[in-house]
């Protein structure tokens, strides 16, 4: 029984000195599995634009590790995650090396899966920049953009590589789905609600605004 309080007591104790742990760890999952899907879809984008192994796996790199390399940047995590982690570099690689490997069976993936990976990566990243700023002392106002430009900065890259006008300056509700996703987790912490179920309302939320623009065609109002 002593053994038994004596465990419980440290662990509370590290709840007590360590409030951020949960937040870490959610930081964590989310930007490890949202470089994953990225990359898929950097790797599936290669594909369709006709590049060899060497150009899928760069444009896999540039739309994975983009926004994180920028956000890190931003909030002075140096050297930045991808950098100093193996684990962000091996996740790339695998997600090209699969894309390749079904080269044929992909490129029959009809346009709508690209959008759903999208949105998966756009939520998962969203969520891991708003996080890990939040967890670096980042006003909450500018941890709003940093959110944003985590979800959207390794899209615009891949973009602006392959020659194209980036996505998030001429599709429907893209960017501000990110931000909608960031203020949500703001809030959250705000209110002291569980990081895990805020993570998830959210991500949830900014997966579901850029589906529901994609199928019902919504935008935002332009200057026209």
């Amino acid at each position: 029984m002593a053994v038994i309080d004596l465990t419980r007591f440290r662990l509370a104790q590290k709840e007590v000195l360590m409030p951020g742990l949960k937040s870490v760890a959610i930081t964590r999952v989310a930007d490890l599995s949202g470089t994953f899907v990225f990359a898929v879809e950097g790797g599936l984008v290669g594909l369709q634009v006709g590049l060899d192994p060497v150009g899928v796996l760069v444009l896999a790199f540039l739309t994975a590790l983009g926004g994180g390399l920028i956000r890190d940047v931003l909030i002075g995590s140096l050297p930045p995650a991808a950098v100093k982690d193996w684990h962000y570099g091996a996740t790339v690689l695998i997600a090209a090396a699969a894309v390749w490997g079904l080269n044929a069976s992909i490129l029959a993936i009809p346009a709508e899966m690209m959008i759903i990976l999208d949105a998966a990566g756009l939520s998962l990243a969203a969520i891991a920049g708003t996080e890990k700023a939040l967890d670096h002392g980042i006003h909450p106002f500018v941890a709003l953009f940093i959110g944003t430009v985590s979800g959207a900065g390794g899209g615009t890259l891949r973009d602006v590589v392959i020659n194209e006008v980036p996505r998030v300056l001429r599709t429907d509700i893209y960017a501000s789905a990110a931000t909608a996703a960031a203020c949500m987790i703001i809030v959250a912490r705000k209110l002291g609600l569980p990081p895990r179920l805020a993570a998830i309302g959210a991500g949830a939320a900014c997966f579901g605004l850029r589906i529901l623009a994609y199928r019902y065609n919504l935008h935002l109002p332009t200057g026209r």
